[in-house]
Parts: structure tokens; sequence; C-alpha cells
């Protein structure tokens, strides 16, 4: 089948970490053009923006939005307008609004709108959700810790009021929960830490219960020395179930079920592509709607200010 012509909008780290080696191994997609106003990638055609990278290339079918969430919205609401497929990067925008306007003009205009949750696409993550889907569950204890400065260098965006803080990482657990807990899940106390010179969080405590009280309790830090902590672990009365390093490693009772390299971009973009080709989408708003709710609702502790 003939590959999709697809665009990357934005090439700063997540697009050149992630996003561009994915590409360049997809037997799905070929890479034909960027978009970003102070960056370019060596052996691609690069536009200052979308609109121009739009003109320029009539024949492109896709983009990949990889800027940072503030610009989404607008970028997504353009490529659509044109008739392009639109692949969002996590979180899809910066409001529930926004990203409910675009999944009505996707409708509208025929095209394929991704929210594209990738930690959903690590190698453990769907046989976690198949041998929970039937068992009672007792508590959920979520732990992800990394440290800003290694995971996010310089990226003073990341602490603006759209820029999420430790949001960035905690929402893919939540994505990652919202996929394996057989039950939806409800915020019932947050507790927010706040650099004084910042405007998002750089750590959280997020207490949930489900339908059936079931306690689930997800702790985020970008303070974390050494290595990170990207962790979830599930008390059923069948075991404790251990999604472990991201969702690449699994363990039942502490014995290994599965281990295995990290690979969710790849994943991500056949997903992406499948979609194109059924002339579906696929926008789960669960982990964003619990972000906001958490801002909505939580406690806010003030903490020293955050030095680079």
């Amino acid at each position: 089948m003939q590959n999709i012509d697809i665009g990357l909008v934005g090439v700063g780290k997540i697009g050149r970490d992630q996003h561009l080696p994915a590409l360049i191994d997809s037997r799905d997609f070929q890479l034909v053009a960027s978009a970003d106003p102070s960056a370019r990638l060596d052996g691609v055609p690069g536009y200052d923006s979308l609109a121009a990278l739009l003109d320029a290339r009539p024949e492109l079918t896709a983009v990949a939005i990889c800027t940072p969430t503030s610009l989404r919205y607008a970028q997504a609401r353009l490529a659509l307008e044109h008739g392009r497929h639109v692949l969002l990067e996590k979180p899809p925008g910066a409001t529930l609004s926004e990203v409910e306007d675009l999944i009505e003009l996707a409708e509208r205009q025929g095209c394929t709108l991704f929210a594209a949750w990738h930690s959903r696409f690590a190698p453990a993550v769907a046989q976690a959700r198949d041998w929970l889907s039937d068992k009672t569950i007792t508590r959920v204890e979520i732990d992800w810790r990394e440290d800003v400065r290694v995971w996010h260098p310089g990226q003073a965006w990341i602490w603006e009021p759209a820029g999420m803080g430790v949001f960035d990482p905690g929402i893919n657990a939540l994505s990652i929960a919202t996929e394996i807990l057989p039950r939806a899940f409800f915020l019932r106390d947050a507790r927010l830490w706040v650099p004084s010179d910042c405007q998002a969080p750089i750590a959280a405590r997020l207490d949930f219960r489900d339908a059936l009280a079931t306690p689930i309790v997800a702790d985020f830090d970008f303070r974390q020395p050494g290595p990170p902590i990207w962790s979830i672990h599930v008390e059923a009365e069948a075991g404790r179930l251990s999604l472990l390093q991201g969702g690449c490693r699994l363990e039942l009772d502490g014995q290994c079920l599965l281990d295995a390299e990290e690979r969710e971009y790849p994943g991500l973009y056949a997903r992406f592509a499948e979609l194109i080709r059924q002339g579906r989408s696929d926008v789960d708003l669960a982990p964003l709607r619990h972000v906001a709710d958490a801002c909505l609702s939580a406690w806010r502790e003030p903490t020293e200010p955050f030095i680079e």
C-alpha cells in the first residue's frame, strides 16, 4: 500500500528524539516536510510555519503536531480546514474545549484526528489491561518521578499555565491507568506543589476512587534524583501486578512476565495509519480531563523557586 505523505510540525526535542526516528523507520509514512520558525531537519524541506507548508505542499496527506501545547489548537484547526489528517502529540490541547471543537471539525471535514497517548503503546500495557479486565482490584499506586532538568532542559514553556509542569509526564501515567483499569475513576483529593516563580506544579499527589471506592493514588514529582521512576502497582485479589519502566516491564507477584524494548512511537504511527485508512478518529479525553480536574480542585502549596 502506498505510503502516506506527512509533515512534522515542530522539530524540538520530542520531534527529533521520538517522531523523526519513528517516521524514518515507518512502513506507512513518508516524511516530506517540516514546519518550524527556528529549526530545520537535515534532508527534509523546511518551512517557517504550518501555513507555508500547507500552501507549498498540496499533496500532503497528514501532519503530526509536536509544538508546545498552547499552539496546537490553531495549528490543528488550520490543518483540518485544509483537509489534512492530524496527529496531536500529548496532551492534545491546552483545554478540553479546544479538543472537543477539533473533534467536531474533524468529523465535518471527514479527516482523522488522533490524540497520541504514546505511553499506551508501551509493550506491556496491553497485557496488563487484559489481565486486569476481570480482576477484583483493591488498590492502585502510581509513582511517576523524573528529573525535569534531564528530560526538559531549557524548556521554559513547561512552567507556563498551558505547559502543565509535572503533569506533562504525569499525564503519561494517567493515560496508562485509564487504559488498563477496568472501571472509570474520579478525583477525590489533590495537592499541587508550585514553585514561587512558576505557574505550573513541580509535584502533585492525586487521590482517586472508582465506583467501588477502590483507592487509586498517584504521586508525580519533577525533582527525582537519579534514574526516573515510572511505575504503576495494582493490588488485586489474584495478585499484585506491577507495570514498570513506563510500561516496558510487567511483573506479577514479583515474577517477570514481559521485559521488552521501548517502541512506543512506532506503534503510535502504525495506529495513526490504521485510523487514516479506516476513515476513523481516536481522541480519548480521559487523561486530560483528570489533569483539568486536579487543576480545578487541588490545594496548592508554594515551594522554593525553580532554578534550571
